[in-house]
């Protein structure tokens, strides 16, 4: 199994109900999509893929940036739709010319810098907006969620964060029964008497009901801040496939671009009608492992239930109303994972950070992304956080490495975990 995909495959569980109410959209429709995106996943790769697709937590960073600017939902769809036409064209890229352009483009140290600049670019978010909500309740969500990732066994481990959210969720009402209301501010406003839980709108909601629809709208400075997240979704989706035909021992090298380009469309899909952005989940294989489960009947059965989900308003209430400092001891660890999974992917590319060619490129970068620093072109667009963070280290490294002297680049970058079975032509890639 590769380290991408062993890594990440805890901090998923859940993250279909969690990542779009940090993005901020309906998390009815997010279910709903969901469903309709493994359907279109399963019939691209003809079945012999066998994955859920949810929202990856990439896009809450890209969301929170939007959103900080002043952006509406139909702007961040809009940016994210255009995310999901540059995976596809990438998935039909790879395709054609194999995965060797993506190590050309992305070594490991370009991946790792970029997957770890957009986990840690979203620490303020949890430090501002959601633990302060009730930091108590935030600091147990958070030791309870990191004991179910460490101590549970099997199913319930990849499971974890979604106990957590659970766990938190009658915390808080215990703890609104036991002590009434609480002052905290509430996402980042002023201080208030508030409920930690409040089910108002979940008594409100119908049983059944559509959810709410929105056409995506484009803005170019919101559309530059979520591109880098392509490259986070490559890194994932090749750890996803190759790790796939490890467990089922079946060599699945050829259907990379088939994964990528069905993850592409499928975005594209939720975002047009205002839903989040759907794609491979690392989840999948923690449970495919625990499960023996390799059967995509599994999977159309998901998606079935995910579009009767999608039908229920008063499932999307529940969801919505996780209260912030529950929130806030989840997101600790998720967006802290997420950071992390770049140091893995520099481990098992064997990146010598010893290198400048590898460390000046790298470093500004993350300074750059985790900082939030910001170059101003004209009075109305400027590149900051994740945007110009990626950019330096995508063009740093490159031009670096074209004036670098020889010795540097003597170490020959390996590819990428998820990747690394691809150096070897395959027959498509002679044709």
């Amino acid at each position: 199994m590769t380290a991408p995909a062993t890594a990440s495959h805890h901090g998923k569980g859940g993250t279909t109900f969690v990542a779009p109410v940090l993005m901020g959209l309906d998390p009815n429709l997010a279910i709903m999509m969901s469903g309709v995106a493994t359907a279109i996943f399963l019939l691209a790769t003809r079945g012999q893929v066998p994955s859920y697709l949810g929202c990856s937590l990439s896009f809450v960073g890209v969301a929170a940036t939007i959103r900080a600017s002043g952006g509406s939902s139909a702007v961040v769809t809009g940016a994210v739709f255009v995310v999901g036409v540059v995976l596809f064209l990438a998935g039909l890229a790879v395709q054609r010319f194999g995965a060797r352009i993506i190590h050309a483009a992305m070594p490991p140290v370009v991946t790792g810098a970029v997957v770890m600049l957009i986990g840690f670019n979203l620490a303020p978010v949890t430090a501002s907006t959601y633990w302060p909500q009730d930091q108590w309740t935030a600091l147990l969500v958070m030791l309870f969620t990191g004991l179910a990732v460490v101590c549970l066994r099997g199913f319930f481990s990849r499971i974890a964060i979604f106990l957590g959210l659970v766990f938190g969720y009658v915390l808080s009402w215990v703890l609104d029964l036991v002590f009434g209301k609480i002052h905290s501010p509430v996402g980042g406003a002023q201080a208030v008497d508030h409920w930690r839980l409040d089910l108002s709108g979940v008594a409100k909601a119908d049983w059944i009901g559509l959810p709410s629809f929105h056409a995506p709208s484009f803005e170019w400075s919101a559309i530059l801040v979520a591109l880098p997240v392509v490259i986070a979704l490559i890194a994932e989706n090749a750890g996803h496939v190759k790790a796939v035909g490890e467990m089922t021992g079946a060599s699945l090298d050829d259907k990379l671009g088939t994964a990528i380009a069905a993850d592409g469309a499928a975005s594209m899909l939720s975002t047009a009608v205002g839903g989040p952005p759907n794609t491979t989940y690392s989840e999948n294989i923690g449970v495919m492992a625990a499960t023996r489960v390799y059967s995509t009947a599994a999977y159309w059965a998901a998606a079935c239930f995910a579009l009767l989900f999608g039908l229920c308003p008063k499932f999307g209430a529940v969801v919505a109303a996780i209260p912030g400092g529950v929130l806030g001891g989840i997101t600790v660890i998720l967006y802290g994972m997420i950071g992390l999974l770049g140091a893995q992917i520099w481990l098992h590319g064997k990146v010598d950070l010893r290198n400048p060619l590898n460390l000046v490129p790298a470093a500004a970068g993350i300074i750059i992304g985790v900082g939030g620093v910001s170059l101003k072109i004209t009075d109305n667009f400027e590149l900051s956080g994740i945007a110009l963070g990626t950019i330096v280290v995508i063009t740093g490294y490159h031009v670096l490495r074209a004036f670098a002297p020889a010795h540097l680049k003597t170490q020959e970058p390996l590819l990428d975990s998820g990747t690394s079975a691809y150096d070897e032509p395959t027959p498509t890639d002679k044709a």
